[in-house]
C-alpha cells in the first residue's frame, strides 16, 4: 500500500545519539489530525476520503483524514461535513488550527499545508430537534389523553363497584315512617 509508507526522520531534539531516529507511520499522523479535526465545534462528521483511504484498527478516526508524511514535514486533507448554521470559512480554518497545532505538538514535525474540503453540509441537529419536539408535542397530546382514560377508567371502576356492593340507602331511599313504624316515644329508629 503506498499509505503504509513510513519515513526515517532526523532527531526531534539536539543531544539525540546520531544513529537515533523517530519514526511516524501514516496512520498515527492521520489519527493525531482525525481526533484534532473532530473536536473542532461545527463538524458534524468526517466524510469519505475519495481515494487513498488509510485502513487500519483506527478506521473511524482516520476517516476522512489523507496524510502525507515526509522526512521532516507532513501534509494533510481533512473530507468533513459541517454542521447547518455555522459559518463554513471559521470552522474549516478552526479545524485547520488545531490540526497543525496538534500535529506540531504531538510530532514534532512540521505542517506544511492542512487543506479542508467540504463534502456535506449536515442537518442532523435541526432534524433531531424537529424530531424532538414533534415527540414531545405526541407526548403531551399523549399525556393528556392518557389522563382522561386514567379518569374514565376510575369513574367506571366506581359504578361497577357501586352496582355490586348494596350501599347504606340515601335519606331520599329511606321508606317513610308511619306512625305504625314510629316508636312509641317519638324517637326516630336509628340506621
Amino acid at each position: 500500500m503506498a499509505n503504509k509508507k513510513e519515513y526515517q526522520l532526523k532527531p526531534v531534539e539536539a543531544g539525540n545519539d546520531a544513529g537515533s531516529a523517530i519514526i511516524y507511520a501514516n496512520e498515527v499522523v492521520a489519527t493525531i489530525a482525525g481526533i484534532a479535526a473532530a473536536e473542532v465545534e461545527g463538524i458534524a462528521e468526517m466524510s469519505n476520503v475519495p481515494s487513498g483511504k488509510i485502513a487500519g484498527k483506527n478506521k473511524n478516526v482516520t476517516r476522512g483524514v489523507k496524510v502525507e508524511v515526509g522526512p521532516e514535514e507532513v501534509s494533510c486533507d481533512l473530507y468533513v461535513v459541517i454542521e447547518y448554521g455555522r459559518p463554513i470559512q471559521k470552522v474549516a480554518q478552526e479545524a485547520q488550527e488545531s490540526v497543525r497545532r496538534s500535529l506540531e505538538a504531538m510530532t514534532g514535525l512540521h505542517v506544511v499545508r492542512v487543506d479542508v474540503h467540504v463534502t456535506g453540509v449536515s442537518f442532523e441537529k435541526e432534524n433531531n430537534a424537529l424530531t424532538a419536539g414533534a415527540r414531545n408535542a405526541r407526548l403531551g397530546d399523549g399525556r393528556s389523553a392518557g389522563r382522561e382514560k386514567e379518569k374514565k377508567a376510575k369513574q367506571s371502576q366506581s359504578k361497577a363497584k357501586a352496582q355490586t356492593e348494596p350501599e347504606a340507602a340515601t335519606p331520599e331511599e329511606k321508606p317513610e315512617q308511619t306512625e305504625e313504624t314510629q316508636p312509641a316515644d317519638g324517637a326516630e329508629q336509628p340506621s
